[in-house]
């Protein structure tokens, strides 16, 4: 790393704390909360690559966890490892060259194991997914089922009539996917094991509730990223030129 990648890092950190205790609102699904400011270190990923994208993500959201829970266990197995995690893939993917081979191959193999691992439990504990979530088991596969088509939707969209942002709509599908899993299997784990009337999980929380949060981590994060993300980065670039990542210099240079 270099030194301006520490110091972004740290000022991604920063900006993810602050910026996300004020606008989470305080509402929460199954521990997970409503959180616009992903779209803060997505930015950072995309303009200073995975590393800062991935550190600053899981920092800042430590620090913001100490403020809101204060359950630094809880905060290091789910919010730390999803942040590095998912922003660090969405660096990587957006400053990668991507063809239409490789789109096609990481959307089949996501959707596969996203939709294996979190439906499972779903569909072999009906009673549970009742009891802990309000809906049906059909419900409740219908609205992940949903999420995952739009995403694939939206990618294949990105991809063909947005070419100059293909990369980072790709990249922040599959990170967000792959963070929204490791939330909800760690969020379901630790209630199983670290639950008290006093704590944070004043019982455990059911498998079947795992595909909600997982709907609901992706939902409340997908659309800041995607809006706002690009016009922001945009407006950054243009103002600092040498920040626009690699692999689209490269491609201008190539179509010039």
């Amino acid at each position: 790393m270099k030194s301006q990648d520490i110091v972004m890092i740290g000022i991604c950190a920063a900006l993810y704390t602050v910026v996300g205790r004020l606008t989470d609102l305080g509402v929460t699904v199954g521990g997970v909360a409503f959180w616009p400011a992903a779209v803060i270190p997505a930015i950072f990923a995309f303009l200073f690559g995975p590393w800062v994208g991935g550190f600053g993500a899981a920092i800042g959201i430590f620090v913001r966890d100490m403020l809101f829970h204060g359950d630094p266990l809880l905060s290091l197995a789910a919010g730390v490892s999803a942040n590095f995690v998912g922003f660090f893939i969405i660096g990587y993917v957006s400053r990668s060259n991507l063809d239409w081979k490789k789109i096609g191959t990481s959307i089949t193999l996501g959707s596969i194991i996203i939709a294996v691992g979190l439906s499972l439990p779903t569909i072999l504990m009906p009673a549970e997914t009742e009891a802990f979530t309000g809906l049906s088991t059909l419900d409740s596969l219908l609205l992940f089922v949903v999420a995952v088509v739009v995403s694939v939707a939206v990618t294949v969209m990105a991809a063909r009539y947005w070419s100059e942002w293909r990369n980072y709509v790709v990249g922040s599908i599959i990170g967000l996917g792959v963070g929204a899993t490791i939330v909800s299997v760690a969020v379901w784990a630790y209630s199983q094991v670290f639950f008290s009337p006093q704590g944070y999980f004043k019982a455990p929380i059911g498998s079947a509730f795992i595909p909600l949060i997982f709907v609901w981590t992706f939902a409340t994060e997908i659309p800041f990223i995607l809006l706002i993300g690009p016009p922001v980065a945009k407006v950054i670039i243009k103002a600092f030129p040498s920040l626009k990542p690699k692999q689209t210099i490269k491609k201008q240079t190539e179509q010039s």
